[in-house]
């Protein structure tokens, strides 16, 4: 894997060319281009450009619609239940997230179950969204069945992301993003194309045994899920609550299409008032506690997202890292 560095205006100028040329307006293709490259800005490329090439055969292919805006179909006191009408997930998750923070404003916590979407990319975009405006934010999703249930080789329950943003008045947010399997899709894909193994085993080999290459790992389909039999029965569930709340598909619906479109969402939102200074103090006392907690490897002890600070200023400074060959595949798409 060959990288450079772009700077990020550059990347969201060549992002929203595409998105453009595909049908999006000029606000809605700016708003998309930014989430992907920002995605990218944290160090998650695998959601960012290194996903967008997909993204746009998958508006080519009509599972996708540039101009497809969610609508709210059902009110149940501070739960709204909407259709994404297979917009840009990205959007249609900022959309929907927004408008459980605003309903959390009225009430003290809102929900917004949201279906017939497509994929929102980073999960930790909108549980971060969230926590910037001062809100908790959770957020929660179902995928195509790509993992298999405890005790079976077959991928029958999906790498559900879950998403939790808890604010702190110095921004930097506690952010945990997580999908149910040892290590994302995403994250695999990355692996491979950098050339390397995984820090510990993250699924099985075609034969069975538990590996840390990878590319058995995609080849089997069997990724280990987080906990093992906890992870599994984890992944249950998250997909049971998005679709029966949404009223959506299920995982195993999803199973038996083209692809994993129409997806189904859960964003919920708690209000800013319950962050009041002692919540802070807390917040910053447990904080500190793991702080102070003592390294196995030297290496500091950091809260969920603690990283993706840092990464980013570094990032801003210094350019975006993209893969040489991606860069070249999303400009050329772009002058099509």
């Amino acid at each position: 894997m060959s990288e450079r560095r772009i700077a990020f205006d550059e990347l969201c100028s060549v992002l929203a060319r595409c998105l453009r040329s595909r049908g999006f307006s000029d606000e809605r293709a700016a708003r998309c281009a930014y989430l992907f490259a920002e995605n990218s800005l944290v160090g998650v490329a695998s959601h960012g450009l290194n996903r967008f090439p997909r993204f746009l055969e998958w508006i080519a292919r009509g599972w996708i619609d540039p101009n497809g805006t969610p609508q709210c179909v059902d009110r149940f006191g501070s739960l709204e239940r909407w259709d994404g009408r297979l917009g840009p997930g990205p959007l249609n998750a900022e959309q929907c997230m927004g408008r459980a923070m605003e309903l959390a404003g009225e009430t003290g916590a809102g929900v917004v179950a949201l279906r017939n979407t497509n994929h929102w990319m980073r999960a930790g975009t909108y549980a971060g969204q969230a926590a910037s405006a001062g809100y908790v934010g959770i957020c929660l999703t179902n995928t195509e069945p790509n993992l298999p249930p405890w005790g079976s080789v077959e991928p029958r329950v999906g790498n559900n992301p879950v998403a939790v943003g808890i604010p702190r008045s110095n921004g930097r947010h506690v952010l945990y993003d997580g999908a149910m399997s040892q290590f994302s899709y995403g994250a695999l894909e990355t692996a491979v194309l950098r050339g390397d193994r995984l820090p510990v085993p993250g699924g099985f080999a075609r034969a069975g045994r538990l590996t840390d290459d990878p590319a058995e790992i995609l080849e089997s389909k069997r990724p280990l899920p987080i906990g093992y039999w906890k992870g599994a029965g984890l992944s249950l569930v998250v997909d049971l609550l998005t679709a029966v709340l949404s009223a959506g598909r299920s995982t195993c619906e999803l199973g038996k299409q083209a692809a994993e479109y129409g997806v189904s969402q859960l964003f919920l939102a708690f209000g800013r008032d319950l962050i009041d200074a002692r919540a802070s103090e807390r917040i910053e006392r447990t904080l500190t506690d793991l702080h102070n907690a003592r390294p196995d490897d030297g290496s500091p002890v950091r809260y969920p997202g603690e990283r993706l600070h840092a990464v980013r200023a570094e990032n801003l400074r210094d350019g975006v890292p993209v893969d040489e060959s991606v860069w070249r595949e999303v400009k050329r798409l772009a002058d099509r």
